[in-house]
């Protein structure tokens, strides 16, 4: 660098920049809250998933592979393979000896059956357990080895081992483990693999396997009779191929769960009596081991050689349950081991628990939105055919002028766009504009424009509920019309809006507000949710009478009653949905009207879009609670505490949160359920939402073309909603406190044709 060149000035990290670098790094509490609940909700469900996924699938991924690799002495040895020493050495029943295995469990109804046959025969056997079972149904577990079984490893999900990786390998077997040993204070050193059957099929996929496992110490156990019981061919066959030929002793293989085990507990007693009537006894794995060793040892002092123990669970003195040699396999879990299982289990439980539960808490949720769609349906078509009557009349036309009342803050992209919409009225008007302290020239642009009956109120930036208090208090006429300052009218729109007044019962309206700039994705998203939901709910809301939000952008309303409510209310950021529910408890109806339409210009960008709805969702909670004692209340107010509320806290507040849970819940039994049946369940709800959009796009004469965007809709605009919902109860329930936000016009908005809007 030049010496004689200016080197920028580095800036310091002074005390209140290092604050405010703070405050937007730190997330804020609610949200971290939000993260972990939903973070916490993912990991149950796919806890969930991962215990069920993959159990039960009884279908071996390889077959007829080559065993090159494999010894003949394992091929052709006995059911018992393990690897003292680094050497492959088999071990066979001894004759008139049967080792009961079964496979699956444990399963809380066959299992439970098989362990009473067992105990009223007196017999032991070796149940191979699948880990994400045993995490289910661990008190079954307890019971099997309190009642002198053996049990071995099945892995935890019921995988094929002979095309998984060594870490998947050894995952299964310690997620197993741990498993057991929460269950029942205990780890084994057997192991079974599924799908697999006697020692000839093993192959060259599945031997390193066999071999990793011996290394680490178990023994694997094979069969050398299989009862077939899976196949549910009948009693008599599962017990004649159940039983070994010419006094052989016999690993038999059985199942206690994984499908209807009717026929095996039929069958399993009447084996167990044949058997004892030729002479057969009936031990473990273990029992038969050392039955063998004795057999080998030729008549010497049995010395049951113990198999070594797995990696991480040592065979040290007193960890051997030596007080019953037929669980001798079994190890006693060290501390660690012991709470991990229990947190396993812990998790398991908590998840067995929370799903279910939640799946039928959305199925009520489910049908509360299908209800809807149905309501909305109905009501929308009789609220249509009953305002579009030709002989129907509010009462006498209203013709006398009307006070519009335009709020602006900082509007002066929309101003002039606003108030010549309003000076084509074809009704008779005065514009009250209130400049909430502008620092764009808002007041100033208004003034140039140089339009009749157009008053500018100045007044000290206050917020949007004091700048229409003020225009109410300026007002000249009987009946205020209030909109926002970036909406435009059509010149028929304050004529149609005020003619419900002709009922005296009348004290509010709520017009049709319409998305102007609907060209962008975002905007035709925005189009089809003021179409479908808000402008369908008023209709149905209006035959109901009790109709919760007039919507900023056009409503009017008789000036006495505003009043007589105590004005716009700053007690909450829905001031339009506060004063609504005002209006009802004090007895006054409020009804929509279909033909007086507003375009507004809706937030074009997702920031923006999440600052508005977040505004109105937390708002709309607080109009809520502000009138929560409408529900006891007795008269109007009463009446709509127990009609109006309820309908918007279920389908407002309710429904939307849980909601995103459904499509969450659709995509986890796309995974680990049934593909084809979700996809098809959640085709069929977007066709219902396609069919009431349709039905609302006709009513509002609307062009179809947007309904293309309905899809991509549900699946990324719905969800962004209801996060919008989630954040906003989370702020709620911790107390937050949320500001007015101003949003970012454009002014793109212009004045509709005569009749026409913006199409």
């Amino acid at each position: 660098m030049n010496r004689n060149q200016v080197r920028p000035q580095r800036r310091h990290a002074t005390p209140g920049r290092i604050e405010r670098v703070r405050r937007q790094a730190v997330p804020k509490p609610r949200v971290i809250i939000a993260l972990l609940l939903l973070l916490g909700l993912v990991s149950v469900m796919l806890l969930d998933g991962y215990l069920r996924a993959e159990v039960g699938n009884d279908q071996r991924v390889r077959s007829d592979a080559s065993a090159s690799k494999v010894p003949d002495s394992v091929l052709d040895g006995g059911p018992f393979l393990s690897f003292q020493g680094g050497t492959a050495r088999t071990r066979s029943v001894p004759d008139k000896t049967i080792v009961l295995t079964f496979d699956d469990g444990p399963d809380p109804e066959w299992t439970q059956s098989v362990l009473d046959i067992l105990d009223d025969n007196d017999v032991p056997g070796t149940f191979f357990l699948v880990g994400s079972m045993i995490s289910r149904y661990p008190d079954v577990v307890r019971r099997m080895v309190d009642d002198g079984n053996e049990v071995g490893v099945h892995t935890f999900t019921h995988v094929d081992l002979s095309y998984q990786s060594a870490a998947r390998v050894t995952r299964e077997i310690a997620q197993t483990q741990l498993a057991l040993a929460g269950a029942a204070g205990i780890t084994t050193t057997l192991f079974r693999a599924p799908y697999s059957s006697t020692n000839d099929a093993i192959d060259n996929y599945s031997w390193p396997v066999y071999k990793k496992l011996g290394a680490m110490g178990y023994t694997s156990v094979f069969i050398d009779t299989d009862s077939e019981d899976w196949q549910q061919p009948g009693v008599s066959k599962i017990i004649k191929w159940a039983t070994p030929k010419s006094g052989k002793g016999a690993s038999v293989l059985f199942h206690d769960a994984g499908g209807n085990r009717a026929q095996t507990l039929e069958a399993l007693p009447q084996y167990i009596k044949k058997m004892k009537a030729k002479g057969y006894t009936f031990t473990t794995v273990s029992g038969a081991q050392q039955r063998a060793q004795g057999q080998q040892a030729q008549g010497q002092q049995a010395q049951g050689q113990q198999a070594q123990a797995p990696q991480g669970t040592p065979a040290t003195a007193g960890d051997t349950r030596q007080s019953n040699p037929e669980q001798a396999a079994h190890r006693i879990a060290d501390t660690a081991t012991l709470w991990e299982g229990r947190a396993l289990l812990g998790a398991v439980a908590v998840a067995e628990w929370t799903v279910p539960g939640l799946a039928a808490v959305l199925a009520v949720v489910g049908v509360a939105v299908l209800g809807r769609f149905a309501m909305m349906l109905v009501l929308a078509r009789r609220h249509y055919r009953q305002r579009n009557r030709r002989r129907f009349s509010w009462g006498p036309p209203v013709t006398a002028p009307v006070s519009v009342i335009v709020p602006a803050y900082n509007e002066k992209e929309c101003i002039a766009n606003t108030l010549n919409s309003l000076a084509a009225s074809t009704h008779p008007i005065e514009i009250v504009v209130v400049d909430d302290g502008s620092t764009d020239g808002t007041a100033e642009i208004a003034e140039s424009l140089g339009l009749p009956n157009v008053r500018v109120i100045r007044q000290p930036n206050a917020g949007k509920p004091a700048a229409l208090n003020n225009g109410v208090r300026h007002a000249r006429y009987d009946i205020v019309v209030m909109m926002d300052g970036d909406t435009v009218f059509e010149p028929d729109t304050v004529q149609r809006l005020v003619q419900p007044f002709g009922d005296p019962e009348v004290g509010a309206v709520a017009g049709n507000a319409k998305v102007g700039n609907r060209s962008t994705v975002i905007g035709a998203w925005q189009h089809i949710e003021y179409v479908m939901g808000f402008n369908l709910d008023r209709r149905m809301y209006d035959l109901l009478r009790c109709m919760p939000t007039i919507p900023g952008a056009i409503g009017a309303f008789r000036r006495d009653a505003v009043l007589g409510v105590g004005g716009m209310s700053e007690d909450t950021l829905a001031e339009d949905t506060d004063i609504t529910i005002a209006l009802h408890r004090a007895g006054w109806r409020v009804v929509y009207a279909e033909h007086a339409r507003a375009w507004t210009e809706a937030p074009a960008s997702l920031g923006q879009l999440w600052r508005q709805r977040y505004r109105w969702s937390y708002g709309t909670m607080q109009a809520l609670w502000k009138h929560r004692k409408s529900v006891t209340d007795r008269g109007p107010s009463g009446r709509f505490g127990r009609v109006g509320m309820p309908l918007v806290v279920l389908f407002q507040i309710v429904t939307p949160v849980f909601a995103p849970l459904i499509d969450v819940f659709t995509v986890y039994a796309m995974i680990f359920v049934d593909f084809k049946a979700s996809l098809l369940a959640w085709l069929a709800v977007l066709l219902v939402q396609l069919v009431c959009a349709a039905y609302a796009f006709r009513l509002d004469r609307e062009r179809y073309r947007y309904l293309l965007m309905l899809p991509l809709q549900q699946i990324a605009y719905r969800q962004l909603m209801y996060l919008v919902l989630i954040h906003s109860c989370v702020t709620a329930a911790t107390g937050g406190r949320l500001r007015w936000q101003k949003l970012k016009r454009t002014g793109e908005v212009g004045t509709p044709a005569p009749g026409t809007g913006v199409r």
